[in-house]
């Protein structure tokens, strides 16, 4: 009997340890209970929510969501709320109120955020956030986030670690993108026209792991003006294989 139940407890143990980190897609949507007819304000948010390997799981989204209360906001300051729920509802409470303070004023809010696992290897585990937001003006706020993760620990990879020299990648990444965007080498980055700080070319805030390479990623205002839109650079995996540190 002895050896039954330890052998029961051995095969638990064994079953613990090869359940694999996966992801299910959660959907959450606010609208406004005030009277409209058209432009109605509302908010939608589709995130890939982690389970089955606790620890790595809780990190990975608690990241998430804090990085979509970076995201969905009105005013100084990201709103206090804890959950999905309550961060639509404080979205939803700040146009409402707004109105009840200039009701004869026609404006519709809107937000949608998406996130997607869009790479995953034994040593990297990369979600994207794409979002969209609109809470008055000439127009509102597109982009996309790059959260990257070590899968077995669930704790986030900062830009820096991606590579092996950081620098020597910044100077490789600058000559394709003057190649790309038709820079001239004895010129300065923004000699075209773009929005580069200090007149230095930098590595985005926001790198992607795909299928076909590394994405470097310039959302609005990061490197061009908002009408000029995005910037980005595909590098193929073989052509930096010498700078990256995870793969």
């Amino acid at each position: 009997m002895k050896y039954i139940v330890l052998y029961a407890i051995l095969l638990f143990s064994m079953a613990r340890c090869s359940k694999e980190l996966v992801f299910e897609n959660q959907s959450f949507e606010k609208k406004t209970s005030l009277a409209c007819t058209e432009n109605c304000p509302h908010i939608t948010v589709t995130v890939p929510i982690a389970k089955d390997v606790p620890i790595v799981a809780d990190s990975i989204n608690k990241k998430v969501f804090s990085v979509l209360k970076q995201i969905i906001y009105f005013g100084e300051k990201p709103y206090t709320s804890t959950n999905y729920d309550g961060l639509l509802n404080s979205f939803i409470g700040s146009y409402e109120q707004l109105r009840k303070e200039y009701p004869k004023d026609v404006f519709g809010w809107e937000a949608e955020v998406e996130g997607s696992v869009k790479y995953q290897s034994d040593s990297i585990l990369n979600i994207q956030i794409k979002h969209y937001t609109f809470t008055g003006g000439a127009h509102g706020y597109q982009g996309l986030r790059s959260l990257l993760f070590d899968p077995a620990t669930g704790k986030s990879i900062p830009n820096s670690q991606l590579f092996k020299d950081q620098n020597a990648f910044k100077a490789f990444a600058e000559k394709k993108f003057r190649n790309k965007y038709n820079i001239p080498e004895n010129k300065s980055i923004n000699a075209t026209g773009l929005l580069f700080e200090g007149d230095k070319f930098s590595l985005p805030l926001n790198i992607f792991y795909t299928d076909k390479g590394l994405l470097l990623y310039y959302n609005p205002y990061e490197a061009a003006s908002y009408a000029d839109g995005p910037k980005e650079l595909l590098l193929s995996y073989k052509e930096i294989n010498d700078y990256l540190l995870l793969k």
